[in-house]
Order: C-alpha cells, then structure tokens, then sequence
C-alpha cells in the first residue's frame, strides 16, 4: 500500500479510530492491532512475500535469546548465524542475479561459456530495512545494550511497524521497543503535529518530487539526444526529486507514528542546506549512515586507529552504502565518488566542522562563504546522483559525456520547472531549517488554515497518479 493512495486515506482512519476509540484500555489489543495493521499494509502490495519478513522476524527473535547467553561463545556463535542469516536473505533475493551475472562474465573473459540459473522474482519491497531492524536488534544484544522481549507480538511490532516498514528510518531497538511496551495515552498535540506532518510530505512527494518525476524521466531516457544545458537540468531536477520523494516519506511515517502516540527517529535534516560532505551525511538517510556508522565503521575500528585505518573504514562503508542501495556498479560508483569526496575532509581533520549547528544559525540569510559551501556541496552531490539515477554504469557515462560536449543553453520549459519546484522547496526548507519537526505556520489562524488548506488541495489534485516511492526498489 502506498501512502500516495486513497487505499491509504480509507486504512489510516479505520486503523486510527479502532486504535484509540475501541482497543484503547488493553495495550496488548492495541499492538496487536498494529501488528496486523502493518502485516495488512504490507500483503496489500504482495501477500507472497510475507513469510519471508515472518520468518526474518521470528529468526532475530529467537536469535536475541541465544545471543543473550552468559556463555560468550555461545553468544557469538549465534551472532555470527544471525548475521549469516540476515545477509543470506538479502544476497538471495537482491544481490543473486547480481553476482551469478558478474561470475559469467569473469568465466566468458577465460573463454569458458555459462548459462546461470536467475531468479525470476521482484525485489521484496523494504527488504533492506527490516532486515537491518532484525540486526540492530541481536548485535544491541549481544552489546549488552538491549534485553531480549519475551512478548513476541512487541518484537514483530519493532520490526514491522506499518510507517516505517517499508522505507525506513531505520529504528533501533532501545528506541522504538520501550515505545511499544509503554501505555500509550492520546495526546491532540502531537496528533496535531503528526497531521502536519503528513500534509508537508504528501505535498513533497505528490506536488514535486511527482511533478519533476515525468521531466527527469524523459531526460536520463534520452541523454543522447539532448544538450548540455538539458542535462544539468535534468541533473538538479532529480535531486530535487529524490529529497521529496525521500524526505516526504519519511516525513509521512513520522507523522502517521505520531498518530499513534509512537515517536521515530529523525531521517533528514535538510541536506542540502550542508556546508561540506560530512554534513551532507550527517542529514540525509541520517538513519541508515548512523546505522554503518554504529555496526561497521566503528567495529571495523573507526578512525581511532590512525589515518590508513580511518580511510580503509571510510571507503568501506561509503562502497557497501552504495550496494545496500542496489546491486549495480552504478551504486558502488556513487558510494565511491562520496568516498573520495569525503576523503579530503577526513585527512585535514574537518569532517567534524558541523556537526550541531545550522547554517545561518541566527541569521535570515548565509554569508558569501556559507553560500559558496552550500552550492559547492550540493553541486558534488547532484554530480553523484547521475550516477544514483541512471541504470547502468554505461549510461551514466553517455550523460556525462554528452553534457560535457553538446554545449547549448535551450532548455525551454524544463527550466522553468526545474527551478520553480526547486526554488519553493528550497524555500519552504529554508523557513523550518531549524527543526525538522515544527510545522506550524505562525500567522492568524484564518491565514494559517488557508495555508493548509492550499496545500492540502495541491495534494488532492495530484493524488490520483500514485506514483511509487523511489526507496521502496531499495
């Protein structure tokens, strides 16, 4: 089911009024109810797939007891099967084809000719996501960081909370887990704040990042055919693109959590509002960077180990973000162009300049220097995802190649929408920088609610093309 969809706008408010008007003396009915809720969601794009996120589900929740042993061999042993485990769904169903095409080819270049056996099946959508939640879990185990639960419905709730189960954040257990197996209490406020919420992203995904969608589109079909200035265009237009498309995703699942009394983690920071790299990661898919940072980067030793160590750490984690987003050389070309941009920044000791601070922090406007940080960061970043968005490595290159040898500067209409929807998010962006979460418009409450109302009706004369969200292939 797709939040863009009047399925959804039928599901939500059923859920909603069972949630809190029915079940709302017995917290177990409730997350019993969430859980089914979720499963539901879930069946509604393919019932196929929901043995493999039950089995996943009841594997790292049997895992958490075994890996919860006194006995620390014990304890690893069951570690490692969890990580075997969890790796081996996911090289099964998303990266098979991948390495079984890949080994043909090295056999072809020794003269030696195979017809490998390919699945023929789609990706099970937010495959990548639950499993991480699974993993999260037994490693915050086997830390001593988290207990295993003993209810099962409270895990299987962790793992498929129907906001996130999809397309993330990606929740960690001693976050999301005590939020189940606390008594929850309605609170309008924070409803309040999760409809706003849901109205931000819906206006982000279905009004722009939807609208931009066909012209990018028609753009990476054809780069051939077309200029250089077309190119760029098309290049900014999706990175406009993907943070609404993302960004109000996620905003959505925040908003409909709230709904539900239940608080998720932050997943963007307005990243292109970052003044070098490091920033940029640490506001964009803040829960999946956070999560490499926490279970590869610093048990891999971090940067605590001097500076050959530190860059070995950096380039692995940037090279398998990208082959997490998808098993394509594409991917791992753009992981790599992030590590090498980052490298820089690690060797002169700045990849830590901002860590808390927003730009402009108490100014309407950024310095000259902060704007030239800004646009020289956002450039790397729109550079990388040409690579992000095309399909295959060759033709990443054709639309590099072309738009640095068909110079002209027609771009007709495409220019003009390019920089009207980049412009207003940008704008909107600009105005809430300060908190991701605070979305009440500071005006007379006729003026406020005619605001709303604008937006909510841009959404509905959009709603009807439900167009997928471009993480759920990930």
């Amino acid at each position: 089911m797709l939040f863009n969809s009047f399925e959804f706008f039928l599901f939500l408010p059923l859920v909603f009024a069972l949630y809190w008007f029915v079940l709302n003396r017995s917290l177990q009915w409730q997350n019993a109810l969430i859980l089914v809720a979720s499963y539901f969601f879930y069946g509604w794009w393919s019932w196929a797939f929901m043995g493999l996120l039950m089995l996943s589900t009841a594997l790292d929740y049997a895992y958490g007891f075994w890996v919860a042993s006194p006995d620390r061999k014990k304890a690893k042993l069951f570690l490692w099967l969890s990580i075997v485990n969890n790796l081996g769904i996911l090289a099964v169903f998303k990266y098979y084809n991948f390495f079984a095409l890949q080994f043909q080819e090295g056999l072809e270049l020794l003269g030696l000719h195979t017809n490998p056996v390919l699945l023929q099946v789609a990706l099970p959508i937010g495959i990548s996501f639950y499993t991480f939640h699974g993993m999260s879990y037994v490693f915050d185990i086997y830390r001593g960081q988290q207990k295993p639960v003993r209810n099962f419905v409270d895990y299987a709730v962790f793992v498929s909370f129907f906001p996130l189960l999809v397309a993330g954040p990606i929740e960690r257990a001693n976050h999301l887990l005590p939020q189940v197996q606390k008594a929850r209490t309605f609170n309008y406020q924070q409803a309040l704040e999760g409809c706003r919420l849901i109205l931000w992203g819906l206006f982000k995904k279905v009004v722009i990042a939807d609208t931009l969608a066909g012209m990018v589109d028609q753009i990476y079909q054809n780069p051939g055919e077309l200029n250089s200035f077309t190119l760029i265009l098309g290049a900014i237009g999706f990175s406009f693109q993907i943070y609404g498309d993302f960004s109000g995703y996620s905003d959505i699942a925040l908003g409909t959590a709230k709904l539900f009394g239940f608080e998720l983690l932050s997943n963007f920071k307005f990243p292109y509002f970052s003044r070098d790299l490091a920033e940029f990661w640490r506001r964009w898919h803040i829960s999946l960077s956070s999560w490499f940072r926490d279970y590869l980067y610093i048990p891999l030793g971090g940067s605590k180990n001097g500076k050959a160590k530190a860059i070995r750490n950096t380039f692995i984690i940037f090279l398998v973000s990208g082959f997490w987003h998808g098993a394509s050389w594409n991917f791992i070309v753009w992981g790599l162009i992030h590590a090498c941009g980052f490298l820089p920044l690690l060797l002169l000791n700045k990849n830590r300049q901002h860590t808390t601070d927003v730009v402009a922090q108490n100014r309407m406007l950024p310095t000259w220097k902060e704007l030239f940080q800004l646009l020289s960061t956002f450039t790397f970043v729109t550079f990388a995802w040409i690579f992000f968005r095309a399909e295959t490595l060759s033709d990443a290159a054709l639309y590099l190649q072309t738009l640095c040898t068909k110079f002209n500067t027609s771009g007709g209409i495409q220019g003009t929408s390019v920089v009207a929807w980049g412009a207003l998010l940008l704008l909107l962006d600009w105005y809430l920088r300060h908190n991701e979460r605070s979305l009440r418009v500071p005006a007379q409450r006729i003026l406020r609610n005619g605001i709303y109302f604008v937006f909510a009706l841009a959404v509905l004369l959009k709603l009807g093309s439900q167009q997928s969200f471009i993480y759920f292939q990930f």
